[in-house]
């Protein structure tokens, strides 16, 4: 059963080290987005210096570092999905050396009430897909750990934002009208592809995750309405805000 996968004794048998040599050095703060419009805005704005390149049977992705208040940041754009996005995360760790990671997207509404008008900080994620399993033990949820101190950092920003659960699920075309109403009855405000994978990932490594999400899909109404979609997936705003985040942690 995919509850019994987790084996936290044996070791791993493949690495990133096994395609990108030893551990780098180049910073300790890294910035992923899931948008290649957000990504390419960030890259030129900042002034960003190519230092390493995520490979594969897909292509190749470059990977990236840039000056902000003094320290360096980096930043890469993530495949979706949180299998994906989780060695994506690993892989990166392995030629920055990163020990923290900002991550932002969009997400969809369970609660359109609640989350109209605000950024989502998610506090917990129910763990609806395959990547958690491999790297924790069985359990429903997740804690996102650090969303105190992302909350924190809104707060003295002046950014609007609620806090809530978010539902991780890699079957976007099977979250039911029952699966809904379940997660929004255990608290969840909101739906992704990844941050029960990544908060998973991350805990295991001894990583930091500090992540925040924007509602642009509306699951909740008695139709299906994406009409935000496109400001919750390219809007630039939250990148400069994961910036400041980076740059406070």
């Amino acid at each position: 059963m995919i509850t019994d996968a987790f084996d936290g004794s044996t070791p791993a048998i493949i690495s990133p080290e096994s395609f990108y040599g030893p551990m780098g050095d180049v910073c300790d703060v890294c910035t992923v987005t899931f948008s290649k419009r957000v990504f390419d805005r960030a890259r030129l704005l900042f002034r960003a210096k190519r230092v390493g390149t995520l490979g594969g049977c897909d292509g190749k992705r470059g990977v990236y570092v840039f000056k902000r208040e003094g320290r360096r940041i980096g930043l890469y754009l993530s495949h979706l999905g949180a299998a994906c996005a989780g060695a994506d995360l690993l892989e990166v760790r392995q030629i920055l050396g990163a020990g923290k990671f900002v991550v932002f997207g969009s997400a969809g509404s369970l609660d359109s009430e609640k989350t109209a008008g605000g950024y989502i900080i998610p506090t917990a994620a129910y763990r609806d897909e395959g990547m958690s399993c491999h790297y924790a033990p069985p359990a429903d949820y997740i804690e996102l750990k650090n969303a105190g101190t992302v909350a924190e950092i809104f707060s003295k920003l002046g950014k609007p934002y609620v806090t809530g659960r978010t539902w991780t699920t890699d079957a976007i075309y099977r979250e039911t009208v029952g699966n809904m109403e379940k997660r929004r009855g255990e608290g969840c405000v909101c739906v992704e592809m990844e941050l029960a994978g990544l908060q998973a990932v991350c805990d295991f490594h001894s990583l930091e995750l500090y992540a925040f999400l924007d509602a642009g899909d509306r699951l909740d109404g008695e139709e299906y309405d994406r009409s935000g979609l496109k400001r919750a997936n390219h809007g630039f705003e939250k990148f400069e805000i994961a910036v400041q985040i980076a740059t406070r942690v």
